[in-house]
């Protein structure tokens, strides 16, 4: 066999890739039994790059090391050949450890042999274009396109994506025709409606448009349906528990509700919000939009160990950033008295009592059964009291609910001993509840209709329906959905912390982070952020996406949003000879090439101008298409080719500014082969250039990296350019306004700017990586 490196680049993995694979013995044994067992099966020597891009995504995503070959047969077969079935097959083997595997059971819920032909996706899009038609023909071009290829791959769930979306461009086209003018312009921005009073209030809606009739959320999630149930209908959900007084309770809550729905996003304040935040946001926030309803935020403040302003404003902050405004901002503590009166009537039922087991004792599923489970009522009655008075030591007593939850954990703990101020409510209490105890009860307290969280916590499902009915109070219903993750980062509010005391990152907010303060601080804007909510979609199966398919659609916004202007981050002087001293022109760019009716700036240009080193080479390579002695070149915007007549050189040798002759484009003798961009009395900027800040894509994965998140730091991942030149259209830039810089990338205007320094952030590059894999 073929030394490791060669192996894996003849399987189409970069260079880097390969290199990056060497380094972790496990993914590196792993990837080559793989490839030498798909050998085998296919009897040649070579595999293809289809084959071998799934092989390494198997090889790396697979815990269990006993379904390689099962695995690896089903590729080198063509049974598995999409992305899409990969990670249903890599979730089927890792939900049936034990032998055997149930093959019929298996390649059903991968799509094996599923065949979805041209004429089937072209019958399934022409269905959407005529479902949505008319919308179509109102908005044209500025439709959510992505809404078609959600509801079209919805019922081809097995089709080729690029067939589906070739398809979908195909018939809109033909629908549409070509597009015109006016679809190249700006979107209007959301009208303001006069309320009945006569104050000017702005409607706010997903993405900062204005509302569409009748798309719901799943719309806007493209097109992914959930069988919610309906207010009022809980009782029809699967699992719900029905009591004597259920229907009461439901006809009581639809009267006070009257039929609306209410969701909430119930944040700790205890860290900053990450990209996995977003995806709750949008969907807590936008079923609830999307359907007339209501949406609260609610801060789930009972632990004041842990919480700080700060985050209580950051978190309000960034959900509004994301473009939703609260129905009302609530919090848990606003309800403490209220749930200190439901546990006492908790334990007088007998649902709960007082325990003094210690916190070590507790830990793990399979903590020793307590002693005092069998206390009577009223002991812990007193006892409970007692704790709320403050006669005991923090951990010398808990109240536990008398229930054995899915994950096997006993009787989880509702109260406990906590001497700390709290930030709202002072020294009122020394006793605090816990998530188990307060989610479901401020759920029921504010009628909430669908309770949506992420899967985690259907181990809690159980005790949220028991809680409720066994304080005979209304029981909303808690729906849950696959997490939001991306490699190359970590989102735990622990390591982030670790990060930023040792020194890695500056803070929270530090843009290699994928937090949310951050990721405006990089200059995303949150319309990107949201439509990748919405690619993402809402589904059981946990996400976890590469950060080049965010970083996409924030190209896709920022080419439309972002205007244009020039910047050199590694200046090289440039005399024009022939220009006279003092002459000053003034060149007109537009602030988007592609439509100049969106408006333009003015750069001046003078005797002497700015490029990038990079644009001059003093010798001449092939391919090269810029300046050299021998080839001039033509400046962007400018109307002019420039020729080099002198290199000038300092003492080491480095060219430090070059002479040259310009003339107008049209009195060239031949057309440049190449226009690259300069700057003329321009203003000094500091450049920060941001790369992964981890080096793996799963830096907490002892597997990939042996050595712990902390030393997976990617020693490359800010460069800061202190000596960058920019023209002076920028110059009046407030915080995070965005640019693109011709031909370097999309950039923003970071926080640390002054009157006598702009500082920018890079975005993204103008074009995604091509050695990523």
């Amino acid at each position: 066999m073929a030394d490791p490196l060669t192996l894996f680049t003849s399987i189409g993995l970069s260079e880097q890739k390969a290199k990056e694979t060497l380094k972790n013995d496990a993914l590196c044994s792993a990837l080559k039994d793989a490839i030498a067992q798909a050998q085998r099966v296919l009897g040649v020597a070579g595999v293809d790059k289809a084959t071998g891009t799934l092989l390494y995504t198997m090889a790396s995503r697979l815990r269990d090391a006993k379904r390689l070959g099962f695995l690896t047969d089903h590729i080198a077969q063509r049974k598995i050949c999409t992305e899409l079935q990969l990670a249903a097959a890599l979730e089927f083997v890792k939900s049936h450890p034990q032998d055997p595997i149930n093959q019929q059971e298996f390649e059903s819920l991968c799509g094996v042999g599923v065949v979805i032909t041209p004429e089937q996706i072209e019958d399934k899009v022409e269905k959407v274009i005529k479902k949505h038609k008319d919308q179509l023909l109102q908005e044209r071009y500025r439709f959510n396109m992505g809404l078609l290829m959600g509801e079209a791959r919805g019922g081809l769930m097995w089709a080729d994506g690029k067939m589906i979306k070739n398809e979908v461009d195909m018939q809109v086209l033909h629908l549409l025709g070509p597009k015109t003018e006016a679809d190249l312009e700006k979107k209007p921005k959301a009208q303001k409606a006069k309320a009945p009073d006569g104050e000017v209030k702005e409607e706010l809606t997903m993405n900062g448009e204005l509302k569409i009739e009748g798309r719901l959320l799943m719309d806007e999630l493209r097109g992914v349906a959930l069988n919610f149930h309906k207010p009022g209908e809980n009782y029809k959900t699967e699992g719900y528990v029905v009591t004597p007084k259920t229907m009461d309770l439901l006809k009581q809550h639809l009267e006070f509700t009257g039929g609306q729905i209410r969701t909430r996003f119930p944040p700790e304040p205890n860290g900053i919000l990450h990209i996995g935040h977003a995806k709750a946001i949008n969907f807590n926030f936008g079923y609830a939009k999307a359907n007339d309803g209501i949406c609260y935020l609610r801060y789930d403040d009972t632990n004041p160990e842990k919480e700080e302003e700060k985050y209580f404003t950051a978190i309000k902050d960034m959900v509004e950033w994301l473009g939703y405004k609260p129905y009302e901002i609530t919090h848990a503590s606003d309800n403490f008295q209220r749930l200190y009166d439901l546990a006492v009537d908790l334990i007088r039922r007998g649902h709960a009592y007082v325990c003094h087991q210690r916190g070590e004792e507790l830990k793990g599923h399979n903590p020793p059964p307590s002693p005092w489970r069998e206390r009577p009522a009223e002991e812990s009655l007193v006892l409970f009291d007692r704790m709320r008075r403050g006669l005991f030591a923090e951990g010398e007593a808990t109240v536990r609910m008398k229930i054995v939850m899915e994950d096997g954990k006993m009787d989880p703990v509702a109260y406990r001993i906590k001497y700390t101020a709290h930030h709202r409510t002072g020294d009122a209490w020394c006793i605090y509840p816990t998530y188990d105890y307060t989610h479901c009860l401020c759920d029921s307290i504010e009628n909430i209709t669908h309770s949506l969280c992420t899967k985690e916590f259907q181990a809690r499902r159980s005790s949220y329906f028991w809680l409720c009915n066994a304080l005979d109070v209304y029981c909303p219903v808690q729906w849950e959905y696959g997490r939001l993750n991306l490699t190359y980062t970590v989102v735990s509010k622990r390591k982030i912390i670790k990060l930023v005391e040792e020194g890695t990152v500056r803070d929270w907010d530090d843009p290699r982070l994928f937090t949310l303060t951050a990721l405006r601080r990089r200059g995303f804007p949150s319309e990107a952020i949201n439509n990748f909510c919405a690619k993402v979609g809402v589904t059981v199966a946990q996400a976890t996406m590469e950060p080049h398919m965010l970083e996409s659609c924030v190209r896709d916004v920022l080419n439309d949003h972002a205007p244009r202007a020039m910047a050199v981050l590694e200046p090289l002087k440039v005399t024009i000879t022939n220009l006279p001293e003092g002459i000053r022109n003034d060149v007109r760019v537009p602030d988007f090439p592609a439509n100049e009716f969106m408006g333009s700036h003015v750069v001046p240009f003078t005797r002497t101008i700015f490029i990038e080193q990079s644009d001059f080479r003093e010798v001449m390579e092939k391919g090269y298409k810029r300046l050299t002695p021998d080839q001039p070149v033509g400046l962007r915007h400018a109307g002019y080719v420039i020729s080099v007549q002198k290199v000038i050189k300092d003492a080491q040798g480095r060219v430090v500014e070059l002479e040259v002759f310009c003339c107008s484009s049209h009195e060239a003798a031949e057309k440049p082969k190449a226009f690259i961009h300069w700057v003329s009395e321009p203003q000094k900027c500091e450049i920060r250039l941001y790369e992964r800040l981890f080096l793996h894509k799963n830096p907490e994965d002892p597997s990939e990296v042996p050595g712990g998140f902390l030393s997976d730091i990617n020693p490359n991942s800010l460069q800061v350019i202190d000596s960058a030149l920019v023209d002076i259209s920028v110059s009046k830039a407030k915080v995070f306004d965005k640019f693109q810089f011709e031909r370097v990338g999309y950039f923003a205007l970071d926080p640390d700017s002054t009157a006598d320094k702009l500082v920018f952030n890079r975005t993204v590059t103008l074009k995604e990586d091509p050695g990523k894999m």
